[in-house]
């Protein structure tokens, strides 16, 4: 059992330990490898300097696993006087903290007022120079060497042709272009040049050599100061999710109330789309994995491609939308991208994992759906109608010949027919009779239920919406940043779970003060169309709901 006094918090759900102070980091060897939140992660793709991540990696695996974090962490110890120095997260150290000897002789000349920086460090491995081994003469010009090798293949496919004809085995075309050089002398030449590159080669790599055995006695103290500037950072987002739960709950995890949120090493920048900003954006590195996993987190998530137009580079990220609608987010959709050195992308949307927002977006829910649906209907039976009118004009057109301009007579209005519009008339009062009969069966429906007869109608609406906001409030409870993790390469090792209070802090909306506008181009009222337009609308769902209730009510409508 440890003999050291961790300390916890409830962070995202789980119970996790937080580091505060340099014995934590004293004794990372000690602590459960189950505790911890995350078993490797990759050293690429990830909002930390990679140099830094690969002082880490100790295999070369490109991951990093508990094993070397807890190796890096007793190094480290090794070397510093107090392991509370890295808490600061900075790349400079007082000579006074350096533990190693080696390291502080190495350290003290390049010191400045008694501290040595990372960039005085990288300055004088820059600076370092090495006696270079003499490369080989080139045998040929670049343009004679670059003529060969263009030539090559070429030459010898003329080379092997014309020995096979020699034999009669083969014949060179007709048209083939003879070589200026003989085939012995053709391969003198193509040995020069291979011999002359292979000694470039291998001079070159000599000085390389030479130059890191040079730089060597530097490197040490350049890990340290890379260490004492990141690894922290890794320790806050590996051991727990601290960083990136430290938008909410300061205090909670430590943290002054002036201090600014860190954002975790996953998170890439900030999704500007639908006048919302989303904070919580992460590099995709392994699409087909995301395909397999994302839709696990229960998050409404939107795929966008990006590109920076200044230097040619494009990436794929998934961002979290976790406050507000989802009307206009669809795909082809353009947005713009910040990443974390604050450089703009363009964005558009080229998939969308469609998971509840909120449990009032859930309530709308059926009946955006039923509008979409309606809407849809109304427009595939108008286009119909509207193709087959203008096919049967056509047809017509095309049967009937025209008749000559001397035999046509004007037309002559219909005579009117009262009898037809006395039918119409009949009509129109019987279907007024039954909708007013309708509506009366209604009111005398209710009336006989009481006053509690009219709590049927919120009650047909929790029934519609109902379900639909059950399963977003499961859902969101449910919503876990971890199958994103997973499928960019992570090995998470405890849920991180995204719940409604948190996930409004990932999503910021656009903000608006109190004010009075007017608009000079909004109509004075309602305009006609308007009018009738609610008035149909208010008939059909006064319609449907009075359906429902009668039929939930155990009533029965005869007209007639």
């Amino acid at each position: 059992m440890s003999k050291h006094t961790w300390k916890y918090a409830n962070i995202g759900g789980n119970t996790r330990v937080v580091i505060k102070d340099g014995k934590d980091i004293q004794h990372l060897a000690e602590l459960d490898e189950k505790l911890w939140a995350v078993l490797a992660c990759p050293v690429s793709g990830l909002e930390l300097p990679e140099e830094s991540l690969r002082c880490i990696d100790m295999d070369k695996d490109n991951k990093i696993h508990v094993k070397e974090v807890v190796e890096t962490a007793q190094w480290l110890c090794s070397v510093l006087h107090k392991p509370d120095v890295l808490l600061a997260g900075t790349p400079s150290l007082q000579l006074t903290d350096i533990k190693d000897e080696s390291l502080q002789d190495i350290a003290t000349p390049l010191a400045v007022d008694g501290v040595i920086t990372l960039e005085a460090v990288k300055a004088a491995i820059g600076a370092v120079v090495v006696e270079q081994q003499p490369l080989p003469e080139a045998p040929y010009t670049a343009e004679v060497t670059a003529a060969y090798k263009a030539c090559k293949e070429g030459y010898s496919q003329y080379y092997t042709t014309a020995r096979l004809q020699a034999l009669g085995l083969a014949t060179l075309p007709a048209d083939a272009v003879v070589p200026g050089l003989t085939e012995e002398a053709f391969a003198e030449m193509g040995k020069k040049i291979a011999d002359y590159e292979a000694g470039k080669a291998a001079a070159e790599a000599a000085n390389a050599s030479a130059l890191a055995a040079a730089q060597a006695q530097y490197r040490p103290l350049e890990k340290l100061l890379l260490l004492c500037r990141d690894f922290c950072t890794l320790l806050r987002n590996f051991v727990s999710f601290q960083d990136f739960y430290a938008k909410r709950g300061k205090a909670l995890l430590g943290r002054g109330a002036d201090d600014e949120s860190p954002w975790a090493i996953f998170q890439a920048g900030t999704l500007v789309i639908d006048q919302r900003a989303c904070n919580l954006c992460m590099k995709v590195s392994d699409m087909a994995k995301h395909n397999t996993q994302a839709a696990d987190s229960g998050m409404f998530l939107i795929y966008c491609n990006c590109k920076h137009h200044a230097t040619g580079q494009t990436m794929q990220i998934v961002a979290a939308m976790t406050v507000g609608d989802i009307r206009h987010l669809k795909v082809g959709k353009n947005a713009l991208f910040y990443d974390r050195q604050g450089r703009d992308w363009e964005a558009e949307v080229v998939k969308i994992i469609d998971n509840p927002i909120s449990i009032g977006q859930a309530f709308w829910s059926p009946y955006r759906k039923l509008g979409d649906w309606v809407s849809g209907l109304i427009t595939k039976s108008a286009a119909e109608k509207e193709k087959k009118s203008f096919a049967d004009m056509t047809a017509k057109l095309q049967t009937t010949p025209a008749a000559p301009a001397a035999a046509q007579q004007p037309a002559q209005p219909a005579p009117f027919d009262i009898a037809k519009f006395a039918g119409i008339f009949a009509a129109i009062g019987m279907a007024v009779g039954y909708i007013g009969s309708f509506f009366t069966s209604i009111a005398l429906g209710l009336k006989g239920l009481g006053w509690w007869g009219w709590l049927v109608i919120p009650g047909l609406l929790l029934v519609i919406s109902g379900p639909s906001m059950i399963l977003a409030w499961m859902k969101l409870r449910k919503r876990n940043l971890a199958p994103l993790l997973n499928a960019n390469g992570w090995a998470i090792n405890a849920d991180a779970i995204v719940n409604v209070l948190f996930g409004n802090t990932l999503t910021e909306q656009a903000q608006y003060p109190i004010m009075k506008l007017k608009d000079p181009f909004a109509k004075k009222g309602l305009s006609k169309g308007s009018k009738w337009s609610i008035a149909i609308a208010a008939i059909v769902l006064g319609i449907a709901i009075a359906v429902v209730t009668l039929y939930l009510c155990g009533f029965r409508v005869c007209v007639g």
